[in-house]
């Protein structure tokens, strides 16, 4: 046989060894923990672990560990039912003032840590908790839209001069009737060059009607904002139940999906979706003591006073709303192209655009206030320690910024740092949703189901890997040996990469994990078939294996990847579980490769190598 480079054996040991350390933190699992955290993201006190440490004393609670980890605070524990109990002690000893949540705490020795290795995540089916998949109404959202059209051209055109004699709503048009053809050329003038957005024709048998409808590219348009900003305001509400690793992503056009691990109240949840928020603009009171009127209560006639989200500085703001957050069309973060500080761009619709331009045009330098406000239902405990929900009302001021000029539809924030415009940006867009929700899919998974699943699932591949080796030990002798080291190392590799990637494991990944297992062989079982053929036409031990590893090749790689583009194609149409099986079947595909034709090929070498003259192989 010829030589075995010496770089493929440095090259396969590197990355064995590499595959090894990143696959390690799986080993160690999961401790039932509960994580502290503010919601402004800055690094929990010290403080807050002894007063954590007094709330479980009194609750004759012990936990395996309690210290600071990044900004949180997290507390491991034995097991979860007294982690559910300490999570109660807990929010009662902090109150409302910080985010408890439900964890599951990585027991990944630091060493590890320090180099980037992490586990895998667990899905909802494997660990427990809530499923929601949302449906957002884009049909009201597109006959709002229309609506709203009804009320602003008849407006704007009248502003121009150009007379209408009707006008009305015909199912997803504005419909304007005019006297004269002239009438009608110069208001399909007006709108075709000040409304782009709409496409413009007369209904059969009626000349002087012009009807605007919404383009296809604007309904789309109008339907992806919806379901980004619905997306975004879920997300915001989310992170109030204070869940590790929720996921809240948009599956499909119009669907908007909800898992959180370890919740098992979904009754908590659906109150949380369902919470009103707004947004308002409003005029700051320049010559008002907004520090007097905090300190006595006292409010002057006509005005409201409300605080900066810091929770610090009081502003008093006129009653009359400028516009509010039902009006919004867009918010995005960028970059004043004459300063080149951050700033963040906002567009109104017609009604608040016109409320704008009318007030900004009297009050260009005064500052203005964005003032969010919203609803939520919080948890409080009574005199017995028993747990009530209460709404309560959270009115915020993010931004106060001067007015630099007049503007009505499209305008710009400045003065913010780049954090803070981008969270203004967001802030806006999640002030309300956009479109209603529907709940289409509800389900909840309970922690000693997801257990049962994890059991059943490494079961499954237990044994599918134990029928694997005994079926290829028997049938290939020291062959099938060689392959079930290179199935193993597959399996390591796979694991690494899903570490990497951070992955998130759920039953359908298992399933794809143990068809993988079948795809790795199955390369082998190619090159041995070809061993044997060439060992029954006559040739040599030695030139078999090599005629083997080589003239397979071709076969395996067409035979891979025509299921690596089956897997590719899964992956960019798929959502949910059937995504997550081709991530796994994928990543296995291309390690089957690697260790099919290097790790066993390299065993072989091993081997057979030093042996000069062969005259038969370990081969059924």
């Amino acid at each position: 046989m010829r030589p075995y480079a010496t770089w493929k054996y440095i090259a396969l040991l590197v990355i064995t060894v590499f595959s090894t350390l990143y696959a390690l933190p799986n080993i160690f699992g999961q401790s039932p923990s509960v994580q502290i955290s503010q919601e402004s993201g800055d690094a929990v006190p010290a403080a807050v672990g002894t007063r954590i440490a007094e709330a479980l004393k009194q609750a004759q609670l012990t936990a395996v560990s309690s210290r600071a980890e990044g900004a949180n605070w997290t507390v491991r524990f034995d097991n979860g039912d007294i982690q559910l109990h300490a999570s109660d002690e807990i929010k009662k000893a902090l109150g409302n003032d910080y985010v408890v949540a439900l964890s599951a705490a990585s027991n990944t020795p630091a060493w590890l840590a320090a180099i980037g290795a992490k586990p895998m995540a667990l899905g909802l089916d494997l660990r427990g908790g809530v499923h929601f998949l949302l449906e957002v109404d884009v049909d009201t959202v597109r006959k709002k839209a229309i609506e709203n059209y009804v009320t602003e051209l008849p407006a704007t055109l009248r502003k121009e001069d150009i007379r209408y004699t009707g006008r009305r709503q015909n199912g997803d048009a504005v419909a304007l009737d005019f006297a004269d053809q002239a009438k009608l050329d110069a208001a399909k003038k007006y709108i075709a060059s000040n409304y782009r957005e709409l496409a413009l024709s007369s209904p059969v048998g009626q000349p002087l009607t012009l009807e605007a409808r919404i383009t296809d590219a604007e309904a789309k348009r109008i339907q992806d904002f919806a379901v980004q900003q619905n997306l975004i305001t879920l997300r915001n509400r989310v992170n109030q139940l204070g869940v590790a690793e929720p996921i809240v992503q948009k599956q499909g056009a119009n669907r908007i999906l909800v898992q959180l691990p370890g919740v098992q109240d979904p009754t908590r949840v659906k109150e949380l979706l369902g919470a009103t928020a707004t947004l308002e603009y409003r005029a700051v009171v320049e010559d008002g003591d907004a520090a007097g009127a905090a300190a006595t209560g006292i409010i002057p006639p006509g005005t409201e006073l409300f605080y900066h989200r810091d929770g610090h500085r009081p502003y008093l703001l006129k009653k009359e709303i400028i516009a509010s957050g039902a009006q919004l069309v867009n918010a995005q973060p960028g970059i004043d192209s004459q300063s080149g500080t951050p700033e963040v761009s906002v567009t109104l619709d017609g009604q608040g655009a016109k409320r704008m331009f009318d007030f900004t045009s009297k009050n260009v330098g005064k500052p203005m206030a964005v003032l969010f406000r919203e609803r939520q239902v919080v948890t409080t405990y009574n005199a017995k320690g028993e747990p009530m929900r209460e709404h309560r009302d959270v009115d915020q001021i993010i931004s106060v910024a001067s007015i630099r000029g007049v503007f009505g539809k499209n305008f710009q924030t400045t003065g913010l740092g780049s954090k803070e415009s981008q969270d203004l940006a967001l802030q806006l867009k999640a002030g309300a949703l956009a479109a209603p929700v529907d709940i289409v899919e509800e389900r909840t998974v309970g922690p000693s189901l997801g257990a049962d699943n994890i059991r059943q699932g490494f079961q499954a591949a237990a044994l599918g890997l134990s029928l694997v080796a005994v079926f290829m030990i028997v049938y290939y002798r020291v062959f099938g040996m060689f392959a079930i080291v290179a199935l193993a190392l597959n399996l390591l590799l796979l694991v690494t990469g899903m570490s990497l990637l951070q992955f998130t494991l759920s039953m359908p990944g298992i399933a794809g994990l143990v068809l993988t297992m079948g795809i790795a062989v199955d390369a082998n079982v190619l090159i041995y078939e070809r061993i044997r053929e060439e060992l029954r036409g006559g040739m040599s031990p030695a030139k078999a294996i090599e005629a083997g590893y080589e003239r397979a090749f071709l076969t395996i790689a067409d035979a891979n990847v025509t299921t690596l583009i089956a897997a590719i194609v899964l992956i960019a149409v798929g959502a949910g579980p059937v995504r997550g099986f081709a991530i796994v079947l994928a990543i296995g595909i291309v390690a089957s490769q690697f260790t099919a034709i290097v790790g066993s090929r390299a065993l072989a070498h091993l081997v057979f190598g030093r042996k000069a003259r062969m005259t038969d192989l370990p081969i059924w």
